[in-house]
């Protein structure tokens, strides 16, 4: 078992992302020590690539600064090693096809294992294209995390029985940011999710507020945070750290108090 699925069995698993660069690769490396410390049970790191599909304009911006301070890829796995000297939470690369191609799919599965990075979403890789990189995450034992979308429809079914890890449950249509509610397109996916299979279920896109955490801690295993957390480090920088942490704080309180 993964340490991705271990972390479901403590409870509702609070994941968030940020920018992995954005401000600086020494305040990424305090970020995720830090959020983890303040209860983030798994930390997403998006690699910077000049055409994040998935991403609305919070995450994107964020892209473009880290993009314009000359971030690598060999620069994140770098970091990721400092982070290991103190924090062993739970890490997962969200990137898109082109930076694991140019960087070598083989040689970046490598690294992910090197650095004990436990897995990958690489949202513009659809599930009937995975074979592109799944025997490399298998080779490296990385696990490659499915997304579904309302979109997916019939295909629900067919991802979630082979799916690893956890099932991303994007919560709306389009790409990611804050959003003031959030459908229930949610709960149908997940229902159609658990017919199949007992895979932990953890919605994204858009959720931001501590209410909403609770709200969706209900129907999920866990909730993913990103463009909140980034507009926070867009607005205070290399300051962003204790505001981060205090944020993540309450979040997972909410979590914890939903159930």
């Amino acid at each position: 078992m993964s340490n991705i699925e271990n972390v479901f069995k403590k409870g509702k698993a609070f994941i968030t992302y940020i920018t992995a660069g954005d401000p600086s690769m020494e305040t990424t490396i305090k970020l995720v020590i830090e959020m983890a410390k303040a209860g983030a049970d798994v930390i997403e790191l998006g690699i910077p690539f000049s055409d994040p599909v998935a991403e609305g304009p919070v995450i994107e911006e964020a892209h473009a600064r880290a993009l314009s301070k000359g971030i690598t890829t060999d620069q994140i796995f770098d970091g990721i090693k400092e982070i290991r000297k103190n924090s062993d939470v739970p890490i997962v690369i969200m990137t898109y096809a082109n930076p694991i191609f140019t960087y070598g799919t083989e040689r970046f599965m490598k690294r992910c294992q090197e650095v004990d990075v436990s897995a990958v979403i690489v949202p513009d890789i659809p599930f009937e294209e995975k074979e592109e990189l799944l025997p490399f995450c298998q080779e490296y034992n990385i696990t490659m995390i499915s997304m579904i979308a309302p979109t997916s429809k019939e295909r629900i079914r067919m991802i979630a029985q082979e799916a690893e890890g956890f099932i991303y449950c994007v919560s709306s249509l389009g790409v990611t940011g804050v959003r003031k509610s959030i459908g229930n397109e949610a709960e149908e996916m997940i229902k159609l999710v658990k017919e199949v299979k007992e895979i932990p279920c953890a919605i994204g896109f858009g959720l931001s507020t501590p209410q909403q955490a609770a709200q969706m801690a209900k129907i999920a295993d866990g909730i993913i945070v990103g463009s909140a957390i980034v507009q926070m480090i867009a607005e205070y920088g290399e300051n962003s750290v204790p505001y981060v942490y205090e944020y993540v704080k309450e979040m997972k309180k909410a979590l914890m108090c939903s159930f």
